[in-house]
């Protein structure tokens, strides 16, 4: 990417500047909420970009993925890089702890021999001298961020190092467009510093633009789609929580603070039309799994939890999906899956998770931060929004009591996924502008 002007350059130092200033005015803060928040054994000392061990040999790959949504959704990239670079490392960071959990699932699920070739650290805060040591530490031959991690002072870094950078799955929803606009000037500046932008759509890539970023973006499609479609049993997923039980099974996903509630309900009302229902319920916080279960004894229903690792006895009414890096396994023994994240106004989770193992899919209204893969599922009758408990219920209810139904919209669900794959191909020929195949020096 060519240079700014020098008047460009001047302003984005000075946004860049007073970005720092703010950060440090507020770090009493940043690190209570980080003291406060992180599980006893989370490192804390690699927020501030040391502390971070022996790293896997060099020379590495840097990615980025803020949480657990977002390692899923680059699992085939993280793969195909260690395949195409076989002489490189990767090293995966993340901002959450389940993010961390997800990388740390992933590494062993690997062979051997891949294994010592992938770590996971967590990110440094955005403070320029963690950014600094980071970079300096890490050395990567190539940055990778995931979607809409920009962080001015890490991206300083990689430019003050010769770092080359890509943002991949690139994706900047309505509502983040918006709050970035009140920094243009700071977003710009870290724009400037990206020499590949990735955009998932057409849409995201204009969004970018209208912060700064080079009219060169390319849209490559959305890496969500590029999964694995595995050929699940429904019966022998079932069969290894319930043994020759045959009673309906729904599970919610990735649900969030204030929609437990509102699950329950569905449940609730589901059960008065099918008393055997099970609900395997499954928060997207670790830290939130104490409070979903004394919920659920709260509500009266009878619970169980997996990491407990009890039986599933007829009357129990909740299981309740405790554990990490579980999701799909759980996605995979119920009849019908809804999303979570979308009974609230957050935004939604990933849809493509359940649709890949050919799951009917429900989800609720709140699906901004996955619009771009929900809307060919709604076209095709794989995914269906409800806007209320009792509506989803109702719709439950419909697809447990038809059979042939639920099988048609879990199989137009993997149809879509087959035929909107693609981007991850695009993507690497994208980066191997920047790194060749080779792993040789990057390429004017």
């Amino acid at each position: 990417m060519p240079a700014p002007p020098a008047k460009a350059r001047g302003q984005h130092r000075l946004a860049r500047g007073l970005y720092s200033a703010a950060l440090y005015a507020l770090s009493p803060l940043i690190f209570r909420r980080i003291w406060r928040e992180q599980v006893p054994t989370y490192p804390r000392r690699q927020r501030l970009g040391v502390g971070l061990g022996t790293l896997p040999p060099a020379p590495r790959l840097w990615l980025h993925c803020a949480s657990v949504g977002e390692v899923r959704a680059a699992r085939s990239l993280i793969e195909a890089l260690l395949a195409r670079y076989p002489r490189h490392s990767l090293l995966i960071t993340t901002m959450t702890a389940t993010g961390a959990a997800q990388v740390q699932a992933l590494i062993e699920a690997q062979t051997e021999a891949v294994k010592p070739r992938l770590a996971h650290r967590f990110l440094p805060l955005d403070f320029p001298g963690a950014a600094r040591c980071f970079i300096d530490r890490v050395a990567p031959s190539l940055a990778l961020l995931f979607e809409t991690e920009l962080w001015p002072n890490l991206l300083h870094a990689c430019a003050r190092r010769g770092v080359p950078v890509a943002v991949v799955n690139g994706r900047l929803s309505e509502r983040a467009l918006a709050r970035y606009l009140k920094i243009r000037p700071l977003m710009a500046a870290a724009l400037s510093q990206i020499d590949w932008l990735a955009a998932k759509s057409r849409v995201d890539a204009e969004r970018f633009q209208a912060l700064g970023a080079p009219r060169g973006v390319a849209v490559v499609g959305s890496l969500k789609f590029d999964v694995d479609l595995p050929e699940a049993d429904l019966e022998n997923s079932k069969r290894s929580l319930l043994g020759e039980s045959s009673r309906p099974v729904w599970v919610a996903g990735s649900t969030r603070d204030g929609e437990e509630a509102l699950v329950l309900k569905a449940h609730r009302v589901l059960r008065q039309r099918f008393p055997e229902a099970l609900l395997i319920l499954v928060p997207r916080h670790p830290q939130r799994f104490d409070e979903v279960a004394t919920l659920c004894r709260r509500e009266e229903f009878i619970t169980v939890r997996r990491s407990e690792q009890a039986a599933i006895a007829g009357d129990v009414e909740v299981y309740l999906g405790d554990t990490l890096g579980e999701l799909a396994t759980l996605y995979a023994a119920g009849d019908v899956a809804f999303v979570g994240g979308s009974l609230v106004t957050l935004g939604g989770h990933n849809v493509l998770e359940p649709a890949a193992l050919g799951r009917p899919v429900l989800c609720g209204p709140s699906l901004e931060n996955f619009s771009d893969v929900a809307e060919p599922l709604l076209q095709a009758g794989a995914l269906e929004r409800v806007d209320t408990p009792d509506a989803l219920a109702k719709a439950l209810a419909t697809l447990l009591a038809d059979p042939v139904l639920a099988k048609r919209r879990g199989e137009a669900g993997r149809a879509v996924i087959l035929a909107h794959q693609g981007a991850l191909t695009r993507t690497l020929d994208g980066l191997n502008v920047l790194l060749p195949q080779r792993g040789g020096p990057r390429v004017s």
